[in-house]
């Protein structure tokens, strides 16, 4: 089971950009498919974006156009680029791992706390 490793986060102002990284212990090419979740306080954990069947990536409503997914495999990475972020987006921020037999996630990381507040 692979193991993953969030980074990046922090404390932001409106209007403002955070780029988190998820760093996976194997091979993730053709094996899992990456996803970014968020949980916000009192809220349930949901879906951000997510690679789904043909490497297109499928993004929550609220952040499309405003975030990016992207992924190097050679280094098994997942990246989130936030750009424009807003209070709303405050939430700790997880990255998933799920291989593409199963329908449930297989690993979570140990989450990123992201603020946005002026």
């Amino acid at each position: 089971q692979v193991q993953l490793v969030e980074s990046g986060g922090g404390s932001v102002q409106p209007g403002g950009s955070l780029r988190l990284s998820c760093s996976a212990s194997g091979t993730i090419f053709n094996r899992y498919a990456m996803g970014w979740y968020r949980q916000a306080p009192g809220k349930e954990r949901e879906l951000v974006a997510v690679i789904i069947s043909g490497g297109s990536v499928k993004y929550a409503d609220s952040v499309k156009g405003r975030f990016t997914f992207s992924k190097d495999y050679a280094k098994n990475t997942v990246y989130l680029e936030m750009n424009s972020l807003k209070p709303d987006d405050t939430a700790v921020y997880y990255c998933s791992a799920r291989k593409w037999n199963r329908d449930s996630i297989d690993s979570w990381g140990q989450g990123t706390q992201v603020t946005v507040s002026s």
